[in-house]
């Protein structure tokens, strides 16, 4: 089953030197609980296309269907609970708030959506990330490879349909990436998430079903 699509899907901009074509006709399709990485070089469009399937962004054209939604017709606060309950999002500098504790961190979705905890899924996701012992922690106590432990269970909170990681190993040494993405694809594959993780290490992309390069805004 199809999870996430884009047709046709441009982002174009206006610089001193002429136009940008930042996304130039991108054709993608993803399956329900695949594993995909984006990659590409610098500069490529990797990161705008992530930006744009977590409707961070608007296109200048094209569709972007999450979940049978075109994010391109829903307004800003639509989007917003669109994006809070359906996409989960994962950043290489992890986006934890200091002054909150890792269990209060990982709640954090839940508590913006007024929801209330399902204990027996945190307790899933808190075991199978290895948090136990750090609940109550504060993130600047924490190691590289645990924060960002702790945005992926942030990220599985909501349960959401897609998870969408830009470069989380780009903080860490290549041991820990790759146990961190491993634990990513696990816990994805337990609660039947769709996962797409722009990366530019190669090691790393093996890791998934699937991948898809990008160069000059075009997939290739």
């Amino acid at each position: 089953m199809e999870v996430l699509k884009t047709t046709d899907l441009k982002k174009i901009y206006q610089a001193p030197s002429g136009e940008v074509r930042a996304l130039d006709g991108v054709n993608i399709s993803i399956a329900e609980g695949e594993f995909v990485a984006i990659i590409g070089s610098s500069g490529s469009g990797k990161t705008t296309l992530l930006n744009m399937l977590g409707g961070l962004d608007y296109p200048t054209s094209g569709e972007i269907i999450v979940r049978e939604r075109n994010l391109a017709e829903l307004k800003n606060e639509e989007l917003t609970v669109f994006r809070r309950r359906n996409i989960g999002f994962v950043f290489q500098n992890y986006n934890l708030l200091p002054i909150l504790n890792v269990s209060e961190n990982i709640t954090l979705p839940l508590k913006l959506d007024g929801l209330g905890q399902d204990l027996n899924f945190f307790d899933q996701i808190v075991d199978s990330l290895k948090l136990r012992e750090k609940l109550y922690s504060m993130p600047s106590t924490l190691s590289g490879g645990q924060q960002q432990r702790v945005a992926i269970a942030r990220a599985l909170s909501m349960k959401p349909a897609v998870i969408l990681a830009d470069e989380p190993t780009g903080n860490l040494d290549s041991k820990t990436g790759i146990e961190v993405v491993g634990l990513l694809k696990a816990s994805a594959a337990k609660f039947n998430q769709t996962i797409v993780v722009v990366t530019h290490n190669e090691e790393i992309a093996q890791m998934a079903d699937r991948m898809i390069r990008i160069e000059d805004g075009k997939v290739r």
